[in-house]
């Protein structure tokens, strides 16, 4: 297995506005409706065509924009952030929007995902003078626009720095005359856009675009660059697409129900995939229950494809982030503790099937088997509507290492023992991609399944060695 990269791993949401007086207050609207992308921190920076105004903060989208703050924020054209950051990534100082103000043009960006080669990048560039202020992948790329030789246009600087990039990112740049938009060459993250009246929006999912009444136009491609100004759209490509690989785990987990990622519905997806594990395995229950809130969709799938009634088996604390991407184990721990509740009449005596996305850590699933047994249930069948998590993400899922998954080296009966379950089954890759639905004509249907297999679809620049013993390993 590779080693632990020193990378910022990061699940975020973006949105981006270009000709709205109120790009403020839409982008406001567009953040809440991408919370679930992180909880941690939350940035707006507008600009009104003469300037920069910026406020972000540490918080959920709500405390950070608490009050009046929103009206200090005057622009036709926006760019904003929901973050969540790993244990080494916190703080206001890595809390986006990033600006960089210079007298030859300011800049603002915000990011989603994660850069591979960003601490070689950093490395060469910090030889050459750069000083960071920053532990953000996100900051590597406004140096590298800054420091573009010659007598390139705006435009070719950001072509050729956003060039030198691997791994998995989704941009929105934004200067004093134009919004930019990039998406990585493997279409690692999602990223949409979107028109509302005759404004662009773009957004990390189409959900953010129901909220503020937006027509969702298409997904941006991979390898486009996307420049909106006031003479309208162009796109172009700062780098040839290369096999298209979606991340899987934002069907699995990450999306809103209601969002469409390229052309399909979570929902229905997750549906799909609850009704094959249905198919697949025959297990002798009572109640059919869903670990809220990704889980619902496939164990209705579940319970409609095996007969078995649907019932609302846990109970979920509205007022508790999501476990899985707390920056620590131990706040893990204590969050899973707080967040589910089983409802005693539902399960009390019954033989439950206990449907979830993904098991991750373990933490989470062991905790609730323990939870539904002591409410009474007599058995508890767990079906994973998703293939094990074997390997390490280096693309934005805070997964950084082996270690943490339970999966590694371990049999589904030794899974299945140490989260205490009565049987579990794991839904294939194979099935997993055709019930998410996404054509079949390219390489595993257009997704990664970078951590069900351990195939990676970039090179992954490994950071342990001295910097003249880097090299690039599969």
């Amino acid at each position: 297995m590779l080693a632990e990269l020193r990378s910022l791993n990061e699940e975020c949401g973006v949105f981006g506005i270009w000709g709205h007086e109120d790009a403020a207050q839409i982008s406001y609207y567009g953040l809440h409706a991408l919370q679930h992308r992180g909880q941690e921190g939350a940035g707006i920076v507008v600009t009104n065509g003469k300037g920069f105004q910026v406020i972000k903060d540490e918080g959920l989208v709500n405390e950070v924009f608490a009050g009046n703050r929103l009206n200090n924020l005057k622009g036709h054209g926006g760019i904003a952030q929901v973050r969540y950051s790993s244990e080494n990534g916190r703080g206001i100082e890595n809390v986006q929007p990033l600006l960089f103000r210079s007298t030859t043009g300011s800049i603002s960006l915000a990011h989603n995902g994660n850069i591979v080669n960003a601490v070689e990048l950093r490395e060469h560039l910090e030889r050459q003078g750069s000083i960071f202020q920053t532990n953000s992948d996100t900051e590597v790329l406004a140096h590298l626009i800054k420091r573009s030789s010659g007598s390139l246009t705006q435009r070719d600087r950001v072509k050729k720095a956003l060039s030198m990039l691997k791994g998995a990112f989704a941009f929105v740049m934004l200067t004093e005359d134009s919004l930019m938009i990039a998406q990585d060459p493997n279409g690692l993250r999602p990223l949409s856009l979107g028109k509302l009246g005759d404004a662009w929006v773009v957004a990390s999912e189409t959900c953010a675009f129901d909220i503020i009444g937006a027509e969702h136009v298409r997904s941006v491609e991979p390898g486009e660059l996307i420049i909106i100004n006031n003479k309208g759209i162009h796109s172009e490509r700062f780098a040839p697409a290369a096999d298209s690989a979606m991340c899987s785990m934002e069907y699995v987990y990450f999306a809103r129900p209601d969002s469409d990622i390229d052309g399909i519905n979570i929902h229905m997806a997750r549906k799909r995939c609850g009704k094959r594990l249905a198919r697949e395995v025959k297990i002798e229950a009572d109640v059919v229950t869903g670990v809220p809130d990704s889980s619902i969709s496939a164990a209705i799938g579940f319970s409609e494809e095996s007969g078995i009634p649907y019932e609302l088996g846990l109970i979920k604390n509205r007022y508790v982030g999501r476990t899985f991407i707390e920056p620590s184990q131990e706040l893990r721990e204590k969050g899973v503790k707080m967040k589910l509740s089983p409802v005693r009449q539902v399960v009390n005596g019954k033989r439950v099937v206990m449907v979830d996305d993904s098991i991750v850590r373990g933490t989470t699933s062991k905790r609730i088997v323990t939870l539904l047994k002591e409410a009474g249930a007599t058995e508890v069948h767990v079906v994973i509507a998703s293939p094990p998590l074997v390997s390490p993400c280096f693309y934005g899922v805070d997964i950084s290492t082996d270690s943490e998954l339970i999966a590694t080296n371990r049999s589904i009966d030794e899974i299945r023992e140490l989260i205490g379950a009565d049987s579990l089954t794991f839904l294939s890759p194979e099935a997993m991609l055709e019930s998410i639905g996404r054509p079949d004509k390219t390489k595993n249907c257009g997704q990664c399944l970078a951590c069900f297999t351990g195939e990676y679809p970039t090179d992954i620049y490994s950071d342990t060695a001295l910097p003249h013993e880097k090299e690039r390993v599969r």
